[in-house]
């Protein structure tokens, strides 16, 4: 390959061709069957202006970690039903934000389908268990209780 002209260079498929210095490139949006480094994920650009200070520019994430945090010490604290709502809302207020904004910083970890899809499931999951826990469930699914009482008697 060194000293070959740019006449000279084999284009070895239809989806590359040779750059400015002769060596055979990819000109496809497709990935490489093997890739060798990571790519940013959509939207994973800084959710404020490079001159901001560092909080200010990933402040979607700061949000629903500060909202996580809260739940969390508000269930150390005995709240449990309020501190896990609060960490499930988080969750799906990430998911709110990754769908409406189209830069959330640190946030934004997958393609955006994925995350909206990911923090989605796991908030609802989160709230729907706050619900239902013991004693006193505010969410009560008949099935369930069948369900339970089937594989438990059967």
């Amino acid at each position: 390959m060194i000293g070959d002209t740019p006449e000279t260079v084999e284009v070895r498929d239809p989806i590359s061709a040779p750059d400015a210095e002769g060596r055979p490139r990819r000109v496809t949006r497709r990935f490489p069957l093997f890739t060798r480094d990571t790519a940013r994920p959509e939207g994973g650009g800084r959710a404020a202006s490079g001159d901001a200070p560092a909080p200010a520019r990933q402040w979607p994430m700061l949000a629903v970690l500060a909202t996580v945090g809260l739940g969390l010490l508000l269930t150390a604290f005995d709240a449990f039903r309020i501190g896990t709502l609060l960490v499930g809302a988080a969750l799906l207020g990430g998911a709110v934000l990754r769908w409406l904004l189209p830069g959330v910083g640190m946030l934004a970890v997958r393609s955006r389908f994925t995350d909206i899809a990911t923090y989605g499931a796991l908030g609802t999951v989160i709230v729907l268990l706050a619900l239902m826990a013991q004693p006193d469930p505010k969410l009560e699914i008949p099935f369930l209780k069948d369900t339970l009482h089937f594989t438990v008697s059967g």
